[in-house]
């Protein structure tokens, strides 16, 4: 891939890559989105973000909402497993980065309707309860990524936006700078919800929070969507998930 544009947002500095086939979006040291025209998964935590969706007891989801939308990565493997029988709602405060990812990633295809705001004010606004409520939210911060200043009340305001027999999900960077809050998001998620479990790939450093009222399903329930994905390769990342409770 080339670097074909350098974007600065009211936010970060996002350098956009590809190569015709295939779309990156880089900043701070990561890639924050990523489009391919004929795959879906990565190896890294979208797909585990995408992963943890279908892990609800109840069944597939009817409603999610995804706090962090960026270029709607994880999304896009959601709505190719689930169709268009499931209604997207999402909220990203960087509205450069949804215009970028509606150009080079088409993300006007995918049906999501888009709030550009705040993740956590509008939580404070919201009325509604979805299946599935998605925390990724994060922040160029200096020359990192950082969750900017999550707490308990977040956590309240999340919890709160779930249906019941709905999910909490989160991504969680770990390692080196992130110790603190991966405890006390683990620690979180252990007293709000009676099971949690943890999605993986062998890829990524991070870790990806799943908790729910009623359960959550084992890794076992992921097995039968692989023969979903056309490409031999994504069949293959599916089943490199790993799935275990904490």
């Amino acid at each position: 891939m080339r670097r074909q544009a350098v974007v600065h947002t009211d936010f970060q500095r996002i350098e956009v890559w590809g190569n015709g086939r295939q779309t990156e979006f880089r900043g701070r040291g990561a890639t924050h989105a990523w489009w391919h025209r004929d795959r879906f998964l990565t190896g890294y935590t979208w797909d585990a973000l995408a992963a943890a969706c279908l892990l609800r007891p109840a069944g597939p989801p009817r409603t999610i909402l995804m706090l962090g939308l960026a270029g709607g990565t994880s999304l896009r493997s959601v709505r190719h497993l689930l169709g268009h029988t499931t209604a997207f709602t999402a909220v990203e405060l960087d509205r450069r980065m949804v215009r970028l990812a509606e150009h080079h990633m088409e993300l006007g295809q995918l049906g999501v309707d888009i709030h550009l705001d705040d993740a956590y004010a509008w939580l404070a606004r919201n009325r509604r309860r979805f299946d599935i409520v998605v925390d990724d939210v994060y922040a160029a911060l200096d020359d990192r990524m950082a969750r900017p200043g999550w707490g308990t009340r977040h956590f309240r305001l999340l919890r709160g936006a779930m249906a019941r027999g709905g999910l909490l999900v989160a991504n969680l960077l770990t390692g080196r700078g992130h110790r603190r809050m991966q405890v006390d998001l683990r620690a979180a998620f252990r007293a709000g919800f009676p099971l949690v479990r943890s999605v993986t790939t062998p890829l990524s450093a991070n870790e990806v929070l799943v908790g729910g009222h009623d359960g959550v399903l084992a890794g076992g329930a992921l097995r039968p969507w692989a023969a979903r994905f056309p490409h031999t390769t994504d069949r293959r990342l599916w089943r490199d998930l790993r799935v275990r409770k904490i």
